[in-house]
């Protein structure tokens, strides 16, 4: 998927208006950037890429591939307040995190009303950066039993990654539903009327 993205540089201790978010570019040998990018772009654009896609980032008469590294939001509003590019050389591995998208059924889930159990929400690798991919597809279909668990090393990736997650880690299991134990109440011993109280005395007295 091509991802372009275009801004500006920024001015040092320039104010922004709302419309804008503050950015920088960063990377190996090259100098820092400061730049500043429509909201509406970069809110479309974070949406899309995630961290593993590549960007065509145009700033004055410059065109780099960056990747995402980091997004700042207002705790509050959610509003992006700044925003952070890596740029890569496209000749050299990088590391970085791959989305997991869990795809198919459980038969355990399904049939046995069990919980997908999800532990694992992205692979760490490391690959050239044309060889990045937007996510992988783990198949939840092979989990027919309560038993049965999909690890890292069950993945297929593809042969140009270099897998840098534990491969022993396991990414989904079904558990069984739970059952609530019910736990039987003796009845509450019925109040002793005076009447009653009276015939125990008298009982008493005659013994």
């Amino acid at each position: 998927m091509e991802m372009k993205l275009s801004g500006d540089v920024r001015a040092p201790k320039e104010r922004l208006e709302g419309d804008f978010v503050p950015a920088i570019l960063y990377g190996r040998n090259v100098d820092n950037v400061s730049l500043k990018i429509k909201r509406a772009d970069l809110e479309r654009l974070t949406k899309e890429a995630g961290e593993s896609n590549l960007i065509d980032l145009s700033y004055g008469n410059e065109k780099v591939k960056v990747l995402i590294k980091e997004v700042q939001r207002h705790p509050v509003s959610a509003l992006l307040q700044h925003v952070d590019f890596f740029q890569v050389n496209m000749k050299e591995k990088i590391n970085t995190e791959i989305p997991l998208e869990f795809v198919g059924e459980s038969k355990a889930v399904r049939e046995f009303s069990g919980s997908l159990i999800r532990n694992v929400n992205a692979l760490e690798i490391e690959c050239l950066p044309q060889d990045l991919t937007d996510h992988i597809d783990v198949d939840i279909s092979v989990l027919d039993t309560f038993e049965d668990e999909i690890k890292i090393s069950d993945i297929k990736i593809p042969a140009a990654w270099e897998l840098l997650s534990d491969p022993d880690v396991i990414v989904a299991s079904v558990i069984p539903p739970r059952v609530e134990e019910v736990v039987a109440q003796e009845p509450e011993a019925e109040p002793e009327t005076a009447e009653a109280k009276k015939e125990d005395k008298d009982e008493k007295k005659e013994a």
